[in-house]
């Protein structure tokens, strides 16, 4: 109980001398100030773009193989007329759900860059072919209206689901249900708009885009009998790489690619390119962190400087306590207490910059802010051992003063 009134005691003092020297304690205090606040936004940012990366990856599936068509070589020189090879077929996709055991679904798709026309509006957009099960798997669903069905995929209707973005676009603040657009010179009826997806890992906007059925996009728009893509859904995030070495074994033997030979298709594992972008962020918050753990540790030196400025300039009040009493172990005390008190207030006073700085930026910007509280916590508590660590040099100089030297010499 005496210790701890004793401990009471010694901080309320530091607390009166570092209020009477309000500028030099702001002075010192300043360095541990920038380099938190430096800490809070970096981390914010680095958790930011983290949380982005994984909603954009999520946005396509994070359980999710996307085999696409491999760009054409080249022929005796000469460039092919397409620019991707036209070897997968609509019903590869039933293949690998029928051959392939790890496929929890599969669908087929097209893809094309079009002129979307509603009245004296138009916009260039991509437009997608695919099935209903394709849908599900890239999580399409209406927000408005509906999503085409089976019959409407085995009877090739001209139906149509826009993006907000695009409905937007073509249509303001109508309601585009049951209105006509054409696509390239096609006509179609729209029968909803599509929940919003936010951009891809590659940047694309998928809301500013119109899914129509597959055969109807291979018939009636694009006129091809191949598709652009398959999407193969696996039962599990850790079962990914496996399907897909099945899924390549099957591709193989069914369109008889020469062994040893260029696959005419890419394998894109969702699982893969998620793992990479969450460790590029975490490379580069680590890295941030690194680099504002510095400025902290220039904070530190800086309350170390005036501390052992502070005990200088209080050599004869650190005789007289001697004179009346006063211990080692209570001078030490007493700079160690003043070295962490100065430490955690310029802690605490970085957060609330950081923090600050954080939301400002939020509010410029489209930027979704994550202040990361732990770091926070921990930039406090991290301060307050900083000045703990500091706090001991000057506090032994003072502690070693002997009474009427210290009288003497003031």
């Amino acid at each position: 109980m005496l210790r701890a009134r004793r401990h009471w005691r010694q901080a309320r003092l530091s607390l009166r001398l570092l209020a009477a020297h309000r500028l030099r304690t702001a002075l010192s205090a300043a360095g541990l100030v920038s380099g938190v606040a430096m800490v809070i936004v970096m981390v914010a940012l680095g958790r930011g773009a983290e949380r982005r990366v994984v909603e954009r990856v999520r946005a396509l599936g994070t359980d999710l193989l996307v085999v696409s068509a491999a760009t054409a070589p080249r022929i005796a020189g000469r460039v092919r007329q397409v620019a991707t090879t036209t070897l997968l077929r609509p019903g590869d996709a039933a293949a690998v759900l029928e051959e392939v055991p790890r496929a929890r679904a599969a669908a087929a798709a097209v893809h094309r860059t079009l002129v979307v026309r509603a009245d004296s509006r138009n916009t260039t957009v991509a437009v997608t072919g695919t099935t209903p099960e394709g849908l599900r798997i890239r999580g399409i669903s209406a927000v408005r209206g509906r999503v085409h069905d089976g019959d409407e995929e085995r009877e090739r209707r001209r139906v149509a689901v826009l993006g907000p973005v695009l409905a937007g676009t073509l249509f303001g603040a109508e309601d585009p249900i049951g209105r006509e657009v054409r696509i390239g010179n096609t006509p179609f009826a729209v029968i909803g708009v599509a929940s919003p997806r936010g951009v891809d890992p590659g940047g694309a906007d998928l809301d500013n885009a119109v899914t129509i059925p597959l055969g109807t996009a291979l018939r009636r728009v694009v006129n091809v009998p191949y598709v652009d893509a398959l999407y193969v859904q696996g039962r599990g995030t850790s079962e990914l790489e496996a399907l897909e070495q099945e899924v390549r074994a099957m591709l193989k033997e069914r369109h008889r690619v020469r062994e040893g030979g260029p696959e005419p298709y890419a394998v894109q594992n969702q699982a893969v390119i998620l793992r990479t972008e969450r460790a590029a962020a975490r490379a580069l918050d680590q890295l941030t962190v690194s680099v504002a753990a510095l400025a902290v540790l220039v904070g530190g030196i800086g309350i170390l400087a005036v501390m052992l400025i502070s005990v200088r300039e209080r050599t004869r009040e650190i005789g007289l306590r001697r004179a009346l009493g006063a211990r080692r172990g209570d001078i030490r005390a007493q700079f160690v207490t003043e070295a962490v008190l100065l430490a955690m207030a310029g802690g605490a006073g970085g957060v609330a910059a950081g923090v600050l700085v954080t939301l400002l930026g939020a509010a410029l910007s489209s930027w979704t802010p994550v202040i990361p509280w732990g770091a926070a916590a921990a930039s406090v508590a991290a301060s307050a051992l900083l000045g703990l660590a500091v706090g001991t040099i000057p506090a032994a100089r003072a502690a070693r003063l002997e009474p009427v030297a210290a009288l003497r010499d003031a």
